[in-house]
């Protein structure tokens, strides 16, 4: 396993982190599975779980607290807010919100701090004030060591940034993304913004929701968990999703001649750009792990590299419609007409 600093924190991470999102509802894992991949992911040397009250409603942070009872101190532990939690005053970014939804977190883990508290989206209604304002109390009560972003616009985590320097508060130290050899868009906005500010980068979703698991191939059936859930989204009908078969298949292609698996060429690839600290992985089974650990040391020569940016060109996201930092007057059309 390699280890990177995380942003300017001085903290040392893996540059695979295990993601917990699919513990509990999202996946259908149980405790006993949660635990045997918690418990394999440490033992290959990952360092960093992250989380989110969010996840199963609170199910996968109970999963991730007892899987790490009794080893805490061994553990970077991060988690999130923000998203809908039940409520109308349950969500977001206020100071209401957050300090209840962190004491939350807190009790379902079963710890008295974390590592990196996430945002995570922007919250349009609340102002960076008092999100930051929050976040910088909760930081001096030790109730969180440092936070971070998640999923913000490029243009969001400078404003941010300067809210921050205004303010005299302190300041949001990471972003986390979604990044994979299909959806590249953030290199050309978010990844230079981040080398900016000094931030780490936790990639989310490098295997491209499954597309990039080796598992779904043109002329295939797909029978993957995320195709279950969301069918439409490898619906080969679709000009983008066919875009993304071809893609892949020639991905596969490189992948072969390089001698790696395509997860290996996927995990790779997002760790090979100089902003990012770690790919967030999130396997359902130890068996998923295991094919996900065998990218720990794998590092892709400027050739393969090229090969790729030949098959999906730098900054370019093959389905543009399912990136999640969309700014709201794009999504509401009430913000871009005038009344």
């Amino acid at each position: 396993m390699q280890y990177r600093t995380l942003g300017r924190t001085g903290v040392q991470v893996s540059t695979l982190a295990l993601g917990a999102m699919n513990f509990g509802a999202i996946g259908r894992t149980t405790q006993e599975e949660a635990t045997a991949v918690v418990d394999a992911a440490l033992e290959a040397g990952v360092n960093l779980i992250d989380t989110a009250d969010w996840y199963g409603e609170g199910q996968s942070e109970e999963m991730v607290g007892k899987a790490i009872a009794g080893r805490r101190d061994d553990i970077v532990l991060a988690t999130k807010a923000t998203m809908p939690m039940g409520g109308r005053n349950r969500q977001g970014g206020s100071r209401r919100w957050l300090f209840t939804a962190l004491d939350d977190s807190l009790r379902r883990l079963g710890v008295d701090h974390v590592d990196l508290y996430q945002m995570h989206r922007w919250d349009p209604t609340t102002s960076d004030e008092e999100t930051l304002s929050a976040l910088t109390d909760l930081q001096r009560a030790g109730k969180i060591r440092y936070f971070g972003s998640s999923t913000f616009p490029a243009y969001r985590i400078v404003q941010a940034q300067w809210a921050a320097r205004e303010h005299r508060l302190n300041r949001y130290v990471t972003e986390q993304p979604s990044y994979s050899m299909l959806q590249r868009g953030i290199e050309a906005h978010v990844l230079p913004v981040t080398e900016e500010y000094g931030m780490g980068v936790l990639a989310w979703s490098p295997l491209a929701s499954g597309w990039l698991s080796g598992a779904v191939r043109k002329g295939r059936d797909v029978a993957t968990h995320r195709s279950g859930v969301l069918p439409e989204r490898f619906d080969p009908s679709l000009p983008h999703n066919q875009a993304r078969y071809d893609a892949v298949e020639r991905l596969a292609e490189v992948a072969d001649e390089a001698g790696l698996t395509l997860i290996q060429l996927a995990l790779g690839f997002v760790n090979a750009h100089p902003a990012v600290t770690a790919a967030l992985i999130g396997p359902r089974t130890v068996d998923h792990l295991r094919s996900q650990l065998a990218a720990a040391d794998t590092v892709l020569p400027a050739d393969v590299l090229d090969a790729i940016d030949e098959i999906v060109a730098p900054g370019t996201d093959l389905a543009p419609g399912e990136k999640f930092d969309t700014p709201p007057a794009l999504l509401d059309a009430s913000l871009r007409r005038r009344r």
